[in-house]
């Protein structure tokens, strides 16, 4: 496939970019300042997107935009849409664009000729040596990892990397990044810019395990390049630089022993970092100024000549690793984000994970939501599936966006139930006040969708339950499956109150503890509180008092703060056996509030009396 070439004013300035594929019909690409993929930064006179390109196998057809301030020139005119072929160029501003064809093929052990001379660097022997240009050498070095940080991709990356060495060894006259797919790293950490072709296998791809990931080469003329497989394998097995010398002689006859046209030295340096298994940086040039007679003297010079070069080669090398392994253990990291809250994440980063994520004792406030609708939405949604899935997910993102949004930890999912919690891994004083907040939001956010017609969460309500404890929370699991939640009552408690919200009507259920330190600590700005009842659920020895968490008194609230008090008062005549009264209480409720339903179906049903045996609290039939 053909490349263009882009040249503008200095030797960094510039890039090669295989040409897309023929397609049918022809996809074109634009050409630009900012033009993704195709940017010309450099040059102040290309627009943001100047010039459209198409390739259709034979010619570049090229068409100058509407927006583009500035003309296009081919052949020395002006022209405004035009078609060049290989070998051709035209230029933007500053800038120059070359067509060429030029081919690389790995040349096999069989066909190498011999070097007449081997040179092997150890990185150590390297450093060691000093630069005799080394105010060149290092103002291009200084620029590197900037060069490679700001890359967007690895292919970016690849093209930087080999500007900036075109540009450091001058007397390059090919340079590649290659990679090694016989060695044993790169096998086990196949990255995406090793694997091959798709649709081919390796050795249909590149039957010497060679694969280049990117190269230029200062000749804009068809010549084809040859990278040495042997000299590859070599340099990447031994993990040290190599450089072979080849002879060449003025005779059309010697002409054999360079390894291909314009190449009579190669040194091939290895990018030993984890991150870039079987990488290396392979540089070639010539020195056909040479006479027959001085060839062999020359090709032991050049070993000494090419120092300065090598060791330019190996800090970019040493760069390019280190930068990309810290890309690497970032995009590594960033591919944990969904398994950690953000203050698990912030907790990570300061302490040692081990003990971060040890299990340990803390004090939680555990949230328990649970989706409710799912049953009745499955039976009308049976031909639908893929559809209610994405529904069922949006309304567990819900939940989840509102307890990583109060600062909570996601610990687990149960079917179509979330549950969170709060005070680890680090202490949280405000736990109970950001997972009340957190039980809020989603309670509104669950009944101002379910008034939209046609809303994803239409027809879901949500269950929430609330209780806070001491816990065990951390790093839980068997020696094959580990997660990090909470374990111990408090959970079991806080699962209990969400299923009692279907028997006493109510949104958001608390245990005691929690609901004392929302009435202690909590403005009633923010929340407020309703005891609803005393109850003994089943499986459980001790009755407890369940309150309901309530969004502040305002317009749009069917409960002001006198109708709960007047709810609380017939509570405690419930409570102290006076039933009568309690009946009488509950009617100054609002008819509308379901809580009350509750306590006036069971004083009806014993006909408004207490029981002989009435200790103060009910059995509930049913978990």
């Amino acid at each position: 496939m053909p490349d263009l070439i882009a040249q503008g004013p200095t030797p960094s300035d510039r890039w090669r970019r295989p040409l897309p594929k023929e397609s049918i019909p022809p996809k074109p690409v634009v050409l630009g300042r900012t033009a993704t993929g195709w940017s010309v930064p450099w040059d102040d006179r290309i627009s943001r997107c100047h010039a459209s390109l198409t390739w259709n196998g034979a010619r570049l057809q090229v068409v100058r935009t509407l927006d583009a301030r500035n003309p296009i020139f081919y052949k020395g005119l002006r022209q405004d849409e035009f078609a060049i072929g290989i070998g051709d160029h035209f230029v933007i501003g500053q800038t120059t664009f070359s067509l060429v064809d030029q081919r690389v093929r790995v040349m096999a052990q069989q066909e190498d000729a011999p070097a007449l001379t081997e040179h092997t660097y150890a990185s150590t022997q390297l450093r060691q040596a000093r630069y005799r240009d080394a105010d060149r050498r290092i103002e291009v070095l200084s620029r590197v990892p900037e060069i490679i940080s700001s890359s967007a991709s690895d292919e970016e990356m690849c093209v930087r990397v080999v500007n900036v060495l075109m540009q450091g060894i001058q007397q390059a006259n090919f340079v590649a990044i290659v990679a090694d797919q016989r060695s044993d790293a790169t096998t086990a950490h196949s990255l995406n810019l090793n694997k091959p072709a798709k649709g081919k296998s390796l050795s249909e791809n590149n039957p010497f395990g060679i694969r280049l990931l990117h190269w230029d080469s200062r000749n804009l003329g068809g010549h084809q390049f040859s990278p040495s497989a042997q000299l590859i394998h070599q340099a990447t097995s031994s993990r040290e630089s190599v450089l072979h010398v080849w002879s060449r002689a003025i005779e059309a006859t010697q002409a054999s022993y360079t390894q291909s046209e314009n190449v009579d030295w190669a040194f091939c340096t290895p990018i030993n970092s984890e991150s870039c298994p079987g990488w290396a940086i392979y540089v070639a040039g010539d020195f056909s100024n040479l006479l027959p007679q001085n060839a062999r003297d020359a090709t032991s010079a050049i070993a000494v000549d090419l120092q300065d070069d090598l060791k330019f080669t190996e800090l970019t090398a040493t760069t390019l690793g280190s930068l990309r392994q810290t890309r690497m253990l970032q995009r590594r990291q960033d591919s944990l984000r969904p398994f950690f809250a953000p203050v698990v994440q912030q907790a990570l980063a300061a302490r040692d994970p081990d003990e971060v994520l040890a299990p340990r004792e803390a004090n939680v406030s555990v949230l328990f939501c649970d989706l409710r609708g799912f049953s009745r939405q499955s039976e009308e949604s049976g031909d639908k599936l893929l559809e209610l899935l994405r529904r069922v997910s949006d309304a567990l993102g819900v939940m989840t966006h509102h307890i990583l949004d109060r600062n909570g930890v996601v610990g687990d999912f149960h079917g179509d139930a979330a549950m969170g919690f709060w005070g680890w891994p680090l202490e949280q004083k405000s736990s109970v006040l950001q997972a009340a907040q957190a039980a809020l939001a989603i309670r509104a956010e669950f009944e101002a969708s379910a008034i939209i017609d046609n809303h994803p969460l239409a027809g879901f309500r949500a269950g929430l339950g609330i209780a806070t404890g001491k816990a065990v929370a951390g790093r839980i699991g068997t020696v094959d499956q580990v997660k990090v939640t909470v374990f111990g009552p408090v959970v079991n408690l806080a699962s209990r109150l969400e299923s009692m919200t279907k028997q006493l009507r109510a949104p958001i259920l608390m245990d005691e503890a929690t609901a004392s330190r929302v009435r202690n600590e909590v403005d009633p700005s923010i929340a407020r509180t309703r005891r609803v009842a005393r109850v003994l659920p089943v499986g459980m020895s001790t009755p407890l008092m369940v309150s309901e968490l309530l969004p502040p008194e305002g317009p749009n609230e069917l409960l002001s703060n006198a109708h709960i008090t007047a709810y609380e008062k017939a509570l405690d005549g419930l409570q102290d056996g006076n039933w009568s009264e309690a009946f009488r209480m509950l009617h100054q409720v609002p008819a509308e509030d379901r809580v009350k339903d509750f306590l006036t179906v069971f004083i009806a049903q014993h006909g408004r009396s207490a029981p002989t045996d009435w200790q103060g609290f009910i059995r509930l039939p049913e978990k």
